[in-house]
């Protein structure tokens, strides 16, 4: 079997599986179905089929197929801006990070 085709097969089972989760699925079903694809990718992997940018470029083209387009892009190429917090942990704009969890604890 040629990579074009495992990775036809695993375009095939992503998108039954999204299918099957905006259709609202049974659990057992829609579990099935994201452990079949999980083991898949990860087969992918282990025997340098494909690599993960690969994988992770088809997983998102599949998804703007069945879900549309996404609301924004992210870039794994630079990390993600940084919070700093004073010595007393409170954040540059004043506010204490999870204070929402401590308010209702």
């Amino acid at each position: 079997m040629s990579k074009a085709d495992r990775l036809g097969q695993l375009r095939r089972a992503l998108r039954e599986m999204l299918i099957l989760k905006n259709q609202g699925s049974t659990f057992p079903k829609l579990s099935r179905a994201q452990g079949f694809v999980d083991g898949y990718m990860n087969a992918l992997l282990e025997e340098n089929i494909a690599t993960q940018r690969e994988l992770l470029a088809l997983v998102a083209e599949v998804r703007a197929e069945v879900d549309g387009p996404g609301t924004g892009e992210w870039s794994t190429d630079r990390a993600a801006p940084v919070r700093k917090a004073d010595a007393a942990g409170k954040e540059a704009d004043g506010e204490e990070p999870f204070a929402f969890v401590r308010a209702t604890a």
